[in-house]
C-alpha cells in the first residue's frame, strides 16, 4: 500500500481488507511524506492487527510511482500473492480469495490477476464500471495500453519475484503499467476478469481516474497527440531494455519492431506498426495507435 495524504479515507480501505475472507494478509504500508494524520492512522492499524503483520515505511518522496517501487524492490516482502492496493478504494470480501483462485491454476510460472472495478463517488454512492476489455491480455497489448488498475491486481510468487527484480533495474511510468508488460513479456499469464471486486473511488485528489467518459476519452486523446503517449513509450522501451533478458525472444522481438515504427519515413513507420503486431483494446483505441504512428507521436 502507497499512501500520501490519504487519512480521509484510508480506514475504509482498511476495514475492507479486514474484512477479507483470505485468512493470513500482511500488510507492507509506505507513506509518502503525509501530514494529514495517515502516519498516526496507519501506526493505529499496525498495533491492532491480527491478520499478520502490518509494516509502516517512509518513501522517498517522490511521487506514487516510485513509492510503489520502493515496495516491489523491498527484498523482505515474500509471500504466496501480492497484491497492490491503493488507499481509498473498498475491497470487497472476496476479492484476495477470487485471485488466488485464479492464480493457483498457474502454478510455479509468473501469473497476474486483475480485473474490472466498480466506480464510486466519493461518498461512496456506486457510479459505473471500467470499461470491459474483450481482447487477449498480452504483450502485443501491454507494449501500448495498461488494462488493469493496480488496486485491482494480484501476483503470485513468482510473477512478484520477476517484477522485484525488473523494478530493481528500472524505474517506470506507473506499477501496474510495468507488471502488466514485465509478466506478458516474460511468458507468464495474465487474467483480466470481468467481475469486478474492488470499489473504485473517484474524488479530485485522485492521481489517475476512471477510463470511462468523455472526459478520460480526450485526456487519452490528448496523451496520445500532445506527446505524453510517446514519452510513455520512451520510458517503457528504456526499461524493458534494462531488461531485456528476461523477455521472451517473441516479446524482444516484438520490441524492435515497434521501437522502428517510431522513426524514420511515415510509411515505414506505418509498416512496422502493422508488422509489430501491436494493438488496444477497442476500435477508437486501435485507430489513435494508427493516428499517432501516422503523425509521429509513437
Amino acid at each position: 500500500m502507497a499512501t500520501y495524504q490519504g487519512q480521509r479515507y484510508i480506514d475504509e480501505q482498511l476495514r475492507s481488507i479486514e474484512a477479507q475472507s483470505w485468512a493470513d494478509i500482511d500488510i507492507w504500508a509506505s507513506d509518502d511524506g503525509s501530514t494529514d494524520g495517515t502516519v498516526a492512522t496507519l501506526g493505529c492499524w499496525a498495533a491492532g492487527w491480527k491478520r499478520g503483520s502490518f509494516t509502516v515505511l517512509t518513501g522517498r518522496n517522490r511521487g506514487f510511482a516510485d513509492n510503489f517501487r520502493s515496495l516491489l524492490i523491498n527484498a523482505e516482502i515474500d509471500a504466496d500473492y501480492v497484491c497492490f492496493c491503493d488507499q481509498d478504494d473498498i475491497w470487497l470480501p472476496d476479492k484476495t480469495r477470487a485471485a488466488a483462485q485464479v492464480l493457483a491454476r498457474s502454478g510455479s510460472r509468473p501469473a497476474l490477476y486483475c480485473a474490472r472495478t466498480i466506480i464510486i463517488d466519493e461518498a461512496g454512492r456506486e457510479l459505473d464500471r471500467s470499461p470491459l476489455f474483450r481482447r487477449k491480455p498480452e504483450f502485443a497489448n501491454a507494449l501500448v495500453q495498461s488494462i488493469g488498475g493496480g488496486n485491482t491486481m494480484v501476483m503470485n510468487r513468482a510473477a512478484h519475484r520477476l517484477v522485484r527484480e525488473a523494478a530493481r533495474r528500472t524505474g517506470f511510468v506507473s506499477h501496474d503499467w510495468f507488471s502488466y508488460l514485465m509478466v506478458t513479456g516474460a511468458g507468464g499469464d495474465v487474467t483480466y476478469s470481468e467481475t469486478p471486486h474492488v470499489r473504485y473511488r473517484q474524488h479530485p485528489r485522485n492521481l489517475v481516474g476512471s477510463n470511462n467518459g468523455l472526459r478520460a476519452r480526450a485526456e487519452r486523446l490528448f496523451a496520445a497527440f500532445g506527446g505524453r503517449f510517446s514519452r510513455w513509450n520512451e520510458s517503457n522501451l528504456a526499461g524493458l531494455a534494462a531488461c531485456a533478458d528476461l523477455l521472451t525472444p517473441a516479446a524482444a522481438e516484438t520490441v524492435e519492431i515497434f521501437r522502428s515504427a517510431r522513426s524514420g519515413p511515415r510509411l515505414g513507420r506505418l509498416r512496422s506498426l502493422r508488422r509489430s503486431g501491436v494493438y488496444r483494446q477497442t476500435m477508437i483505441g486501435q485507430l489513435s495507435l494508427y493516428a499517432a504512428g501516422l503523425l509521429g507521436k509513437l
